[in-house]
């Protein structure tokens, strides 16, 4: 049995449509932050799909220390309230640490653990027990039936309201590979999976003091999620990814997205069909 996660009126897995979570890599300013935020709305509802805005307010673990990390947890958590408030619809952002929890859990409606965190015990204990819905991503360098550890520690707490997050596995040197045998498998432990689109196509380190990527194959990826039955897609976009401060090169263009989401609800109808048809026949 799959547990139904509920993010604010929003139900995630079963045979509900996959959920779009999307939004640029990190916070660089308002003016992006909240151009971004209300057209995602607009082109996740045209296309069919419910939708939760994610920007990072710290990115911890950038390559170089040169590299841009974000406005930090006070600034970034106040931009992202306003997102909310604004155009009401639920938020999303990395936590680090302990410490960022509590702070973070009273504004974002989905805490998230990026994947190289996906181990710390006393970081899945905290974010667990806010009861709140908690996306952890699996690391690159885990195996899928390895998830169940981690699934493990977090419903210790009696906290069900878990998403778990594909986002490749390290192939070896400055890249990764997609293995789609990995989202049944972690399918099968009973909560909702997540394809990460976007971080799949990284190169990491790949342009020495930064990661590089390969936006071309989000599409290819991301149709094939949809086919094996991911219950949503993380996808990071940018109006202009040339310029991005951090991921630019497999981010997608925010201008692309809606075409692109157009195709993946016509496979998801699609089989949504072939299901009904295959139940159909079975009961006679």
């Amino acid at each position: 049995m799959q547990h139904l996660i509920k993010l604010n009126d929003i139900i995630v897995g079963g045979d509900s449509s996959a959920l779009i979570i999307a939004g640029p890599c990190v916070i660089e300013n308002e003016d992006i932050t909240f151009y971004t935020a209300e057209r995602l709305k607009e082109i996740c509802s045209s296309a069919g799909f419910s939708f939760v805005f994610k920007s990072s307010y710290d990115k911890a673990n950038r390559t170089s220390l040169l590299s841009y990390r974000g406005p930090g947890i006070d600034k970034g958590i106040r931009i992202l309230s306003d997102v909310k408030t604004k155009f009401n619809i639920p938020v999303v952002s990395d936590v680090h640490s302990v410490n960022e929890v509590r702070p973070a859990s009273e504004v974002l409606d989905v805490l998230q653990i990026p994947a190289f965190l996906c181990r710390q015990t006393d970081l899945i204990l905290a974010a667990s027990n806010t009861g709140k819905p908690v996306n952890i991503k699996k690391g690159q360098f885990l195996a899928p039936g390895d998830v169940e550890n981690i699934i493990a520690k977090f419903i210790s707490t009696g906290n069900h309201n878990l998403l778990i997050t594909e986002r490749g596995t390290s192939f070896g040197y400055n890249n990764l590979v997609v293995d789609f045998r990995g989202v049944s498998i972690m399918r099968s432990f009973g909560y909702p999976v997540i394809f990460d689109v976007t971080h799949s196509l990284q190169l990491p380190g790949g342009c020495g003091s930064s990661s590089g990527g390969q936006r071309e194959f989000a599409e290819p990826l991301a149709r094939a999620a949809v086919s094996v039955g991911v219950d949503g897609l993380f996808i990071e976009v940018h109006p202009e990814p040339g310029r991005a401060l951090c991921d630019g090169p497999n981010m997608i263009k925010l201008d692309d997205l809606g075409k692109m989401l157009t195709t993946l609800k016509s496979i998801e109808t699609l089989l949504g069909q072939e299901s009904r048809v295959k139940s159909q026949e079975s009961e006679k």
